[in-house]
């Protein structure tokens, strides 16, 4: 019989630490390969850590939280972009500053796109990006559909799932989150995936990307902590179960 305890969590959480908020970017339109599951996965490991998650969200034309520790945004199509882009160029002062302070974020796939300079559609459209990272995205007639898996120096093998028909080329003024050794990345030409710059992590991996990469998960909330409260003890957390999960994703075909 089951305890209903979550798999992976400690027999006795701790009581909390402290309360951590964290916003999901425009969830209505940017939403669309279950990257909700990124922002599910930390409030989870916060727990276990033990900190109380508060989520939040910030829609177009909602009013912009004024008080955030983790940033999270997701993957959407190019018609979800165009929805969302003046209310993102409306708040880019604001996310530039919180970036620059070092508010820990993850942008994934859209709105990874839309943190950079520019992305311009395969017909020629152009969507200005906000420039908190130094990338550039042209839209192309290749897909790039497949299982990844990409070495980061930082966070071990990142495995995911990517799906999009940008090509993404980075700048001098970002480096690459991982290199690619299955899949594709970034782009067709070049063996880099996703981006890092302050404390964002920048990626096209869906799956969604956290629950397989509790590192990259743990690090956004190591510094949203620590920024917020000076410091972080972790938690004992049982990794058991993602561990699995991890070898499973490197053993599947592209």
């Amino acid at each position: 019989m089951s305890s209903g305890t979550p798999a992976g969590s400690p027999a006795n959480p701790p009581a909390s630490k402290g309360a951590v908020r964290i916003l999901q970017l425009y969830p209505r339109d940017m939403n669309i390969y279950g990257d909700w599951g990124n922002v599910l996965v930390l409030k989870q490991r916060l727990a276990w850590h033990g900190y109380e998650a508060v989520i939040l969200e910030h829609n177009a034309g909602d009013t912009f939280p004024s008080d955030v520790d983790i940033l999270i945004g997701g993957g959407g199509q190019d018609s979800g972009q165009v929805v969302i882009q003046q209310d993102l160029q409306s708040n880019a002062a604001h996310l530039r500053s919180l970036a620059g302070d070092g508010t820990p974020m993850l942008a994934i796939c859209g709105l990874y796109q839309l943190f950079g300079n520019f992305f311009k559609t395969h017909d020629g459209t152009v969507i200005p990006g906000i420039g908190i990272l130094d990338i550039e995205t042209h839209g192309g007639s290749e897909r790039l559909i497949g299982n990844v898996v990409a070495r980061s120096e930082e966070f071990g093998d990142i495995h995911g799932y990517e799906n999009h028909s940008g090509q993404t080329f980075l700048g001098p003024n970002v480096r690459p989150l991982a290199t690619v050794t299955k899949g594709e990345g970034n782009n067709s030409k070049e063996d880099h995936e996703g981006a890092r710059h302050l404390n964002i992590v920048a990626s096209y991996l869906h799956g969604s990307l956290l629950p397989k990469n509790p590192a990259v998960a743990d690090f956004l909330i190591r510094e949203a902590v620590t920024r917020k409260y000076g410091s972080f003890e972790p938690g004992d957390v049982d990794d058991s179960l993602a561990e699995l999960a991890r070898r499973h994703a490197a053993a599947r075909p592209r």
